[in-house]
């Protein structure tokens, strides 16, 4: 396709390595950011970084491909505020199964508004382990996140009390299991112990102590220094994201969906805590799976609620500059 500049825009070039970039604030799991795009004179590819694989927590990958997804989306929905419209093509090369994604012939339509507000979106949302507030969701809110990943070609099912509580029971049977793994508890202790390299998570980000909430949080082994206070989370809201396959194409869309979700949250001021011990552990994934009906398979769990509105959040966690995930070596004197 013509990768010409529209009249009255910026050239397209520009635009793929400005939504490569923007894609760098995209949620991954213990923000190892395990993503690498490339950009081209009229496409823009995105492959996984193996080297930031957790290996002992996701042997199979899936919570990496998940990671990946919600950057295809970050950049997708980047795009769109510019006012490109693309084709994105999936796992294009079965012969090169770390390209994840092709975003390709693009064509101007116009810059999106609502695309545009959620590009904001992206660099205020970050991740709030404390307990939320006594304040319910918004009934519209729900609808909204819910809608936002059933556009994505995801499931999102809100659980009832008596759901909740197997939630808990089977985070908890999850925590046990992945307490007894060395493997495991040396690949946490690397992810929370990596300041200064632009990936992991800091002390900040971190609990001081366990939250009172009905399903427990991940014991990351170490003490943080997030204040906690004395909430719970009595008016959370619990989720699974949840699909028909258990595929590699299903977990890629499961992590568009968790970012459109979270996004949206983000717009209507909700918290979103994703919840993946559950899924990593063969048998407690099971328990997800028969609190689904046996209908499909679980990706992700996560918890919804309004953050405390008197105490300060966590900060943003750390990101990789720019240039070690974004590769415009091939449109370089193309830029403007």
């Amino acid at each position: 396709m013509s990768h010409e500049t529209p009249a009255g825009d910026r050239p397209l070039t520009t635009a793929l390595a400005e939504a490569a970039g923007m894609a760098g604030h995209a949620p991954s799991v213990h923000n190892t950011q395990p993503w690498h795009w490339t950009v081209l004179p009229d496409a823009l590819e995105l492959r996984v970084v193996r080297e930031r694989h957790l290996s002992a927590m996701d042997p199979e990958g899936h919570l990496l491909v998940v990671s990946c997804g919600a950057a295809l989306h970050h950049a997708r929905v980047a795009l769109a505020a510019e006012g490109w419209t693309p084709v994105v093509e999936r796992l294009p090369d079965p012969k090169e199964p770390d390209l994840l994604a092709r975003i390709t012939t693009l064509k101007h339509t116009g810059a999106d508004p609502d695309a545009m507000r959620v590009v904001q979106c992206m660099q205020v949302r970050h991740t709030d382990r404390r307990p939320v507030s006594d304040e319910p969701i918004p009934t519209a809110a729900l609808n909204d996140i819910d809608r936002a990943a059933t556009l994505e070609g995801v499931n999102l099912q809100l659980l009832d009390d008596t759901q909740k509580i197997q939630l808990a029971g089977a985070a908890q049977q999850a925590a046990a299991v992945e307490a007894d793994s060395p493997e495991l508890r040396e690949e946490l202790a690397y992810w929370t112990s990596r300041a200064g390299t632009g990936t992991g998570l800091p002390p900040e980000v971190l609990p001081e102590q366990a939250p009172q909430t009905t399903v427990p949080a991940r014991d990351f082994g170490r003490a943080g220094s997030l204040p906690i206070g004395p909430g719970h989370d009595k008016t959370a809201v619990y989720g699974i994201l949840w699909g028909s396959d258990d595929e590699t194409l299903s977990w890629l869309r499961a992590g568009e969906a968790l970012s459109a979700a979270w996004l949206t949250a983000t717009r209507h001021g909700v918290s979103l805590v994703p919840l993946s011990g559950v899924v990593e552990v063969e048998g407690t994934r099971e328990v997800l799976r028969q609190m689904l009906a046996g209908l499909g398979f679980p990706y992700i769990s996560m918890r919804l609620g309004l953050a405390d509105p008197n105490h300060a959040g966590p900060p943003h966690t750390p990101r990789l500059d720019v240039a070690q995930t974004v590769d415009t070596s091939a449109v370089r004197d193309r830029l403007a």
